[in-house]
Order: C-alpha cells, then structure tokens, then sequence
C-alpha cells in the first residue's frame, strides 16, 4: 500500500529549481535552463518557502537538505 519513498514537499518543478539554486544558477539561468519566465521561477521558489514557513530562499535551501529532500550531490 503505501510507497517505499516518502511523500515530496515539492512538486518535480521546484525540486528542480532548488537543484538549480544549489548549483549556485540566477533565477535568469534557471528560467533559459528550464524554458519558463523568471517570474514563474520566483513563484516557485515564493511557494516552496511558504511551504516551509521560512523567510528566505538560502533558509528554504537548507531545510529542504536536512529534511533530504534535495542532496549536495
């Protein structure tokens, strides 16, 4: 029934945008990268942060390393 992998705070968009933001890429770099507006890149990033109820994309960067939902590697 239930799933070996634990259920994702992000959706595959913003996982791949904080994989991008790890990798140190602008939000201009990211949007090239993934073919979507800079301002669709800042909503994701603006709802991942409300998601976690924290101030700012480095505090939003290093919450979702320690709950494992995105690796340095």
């Amino acid at each position: 029934m239930s799933s070996p992998q634990h259920r994702s705070l992000l959706t595959k968009r913003e996982r791949e945008i904080f994989q991008l933001l790890i990798l140190d890429y602008s939000t201009k770099e990211i949007s090239q990268k993934l073919g979507i507006s800079e301002k669709t890149v800042r909503n994701h990033i603006s709802n991942t942060i409300q998601k976690l109820g924290v101030s700012s994309r480095s505090q939003a960067l290093i919450e979702l390393l320690r709950l494992d939902e995105l690796s340095l590697h």
